[in-house]
């Protein structure tokens, strides 16, 4: 007789985990870790609404970290990921997207470019592995990929205030959307990048991991004074969601590519190479689908993989659906038939329920993440 057993495998933790459950958050696996979805105190609308309207905190701290170096590091990078990085300086950032050579999305991550020799990566958690190890297969000679991923931790502060709440811990504000300044914060290094993923003005700062509890602690005292809020993943999702960010593993994935995305505008077309560029290129010329905004009109809240419909025909998917907080009405993101134009009205089934809904070009709301 053979006997089977299985192995549960706990979910990581990141450096600030018992300060979430001190709070009283609700937690949840997300890529591998315990993260926290929402705390107590008004939830995910309470949260959300705090980095519209003032400023709110997020451990991101599951995010990878990884560093290409070696002569030629950024030449190499820029061969294989999507995006150009001729088209970004020294200390700034960069989306860009790893493919396959089918074109489809293995990740969206952030290059962050330190140097001509030295470049840092912030991939998805779940994907920072397949990342790394795709990227060492194919490095040449004098070409170091090393993992990062429990070396850093990463906290965003995000919303109107975020510049004053890092004015009163003394780290750089100011710089330019996409750009990031390396600081040293009570005697401890510190990267402080323009960047984020609710469309608010904010930044995303990466402390050593060691490091990144006091200074969540410190952030929790300064946003006190502004009525911040420490935010989950929860508001995290709808406020991507209201600017139609994309999330890997729903909007993006091995079987969503960027042209059907619509993130052509991560791609550098006119580069030698990238990965998949041949099939992005043919799929450029006769898309299938394409990811569109739509707007609910009626009564309802659509979710992932809720069909489409435009005259009693289906038409797509919904990728993403939520409810947004800033509108008081549906949202969502569906990979649609490229005939389905902005302007047209189309049912989405929700639970067997038809809600009309209005095709619009995201983002769903105004916000000025880009004003210096």
């Amino acid at each position: 007789m053979v006997t089977t057993t299985s192995e549960t495998v706990s979910p990581k933790l990141s450096p600030v985990h018992d300060r979430h459950v001190a709070l009283g958050a609700k937690m949840a696996d997300f890529g591998g870790w315990d993260m926290p979805i929402e705390y107590p105190g008004g939830g995910v609308v309470a949260e959300h609404t705090a980095v519209r309207e003032r400023v709110g905190i997020f451990d991101v701290s599951h995010l990878g970290k990884a560093e290409v170096n070696g002569p030629g590091a950024a030449d190499f990078v820029n061969s294989c990921f999507t995006n150009d990085l001729r088209r970004i300086s020294v200390g700034q950032a960069q989306y860009t997207l790893c493919c396959d050579e089918s074109g489809g999305v293995v990740d969206d991550l952030i290059v962050y470019l330190k140097g001509d020799d030295d470049v840092f990566l912030i991939p998805n958690a779940a994907n920072t592995a397949e990342v790394v190890r795709r990227l060492e297969a194919a490095a040449p000679a004098g070409i170091e990929v090393t993992s990062l991923h429990d070396a850093y931790g990463i906290i965003a502060v995000q919303g109107t205030k975020s510049d004053e709440v890092l004015d009163t811990l003394g780290l750089p504000t100011g710089h330019d959307y996409m750009s990031f300044a390396e600081a040293d914060w009570e005697g401890h290094p510190v990267i402080v990048c323009r960047t984020g993923y609710t469309g608010e003005r904010g930044y995303e700062l990466v402390p050593r991991w060691d490091d990144t509890p006091p200074l969540w602690d410190a952030l929790t005292e300064a946003i006190a004074t502004y009525d911040g809020k420490p935010c989950g993943l929860g508001a995290r999702d709808t406020l991507r969601t209201e600017m139609g960010y994309p999330l890997h593993g729903q909007d993006l994935s091995l079987d969503i590519s960027p042209v059907q995305a619509r993130a052509g505008w991560a791609v550098g077309w006119k580069k030698d190479a990238f990965w998949g560029k041949d099939a992005l290129l043919a799929e450029r010329a006769n898309p299938t689908r394409l990811s569109r905004g739509l707007l609910v009109t009626g009564r309802g809240i659509p979710r992932p993989h809720c069909t489409v419909s435009r005259d009693g025909a289906q038409v797509g998917e919904v990728t993403s659906g939520t409810f947004s907080p800033t509108l008081r009405q549906g949202i969502a993101l569906a990979l649609l038939d490229p005939g389905v134009s902005e302007g047209d009205t189309v049912d989405i089934d929700v639970r067997g329920r038809s809600v009309a809904a209005q095709v619009v070009k995201p983002p769903f709301v105004q916000v000025q993440v880009r004003e210096s």
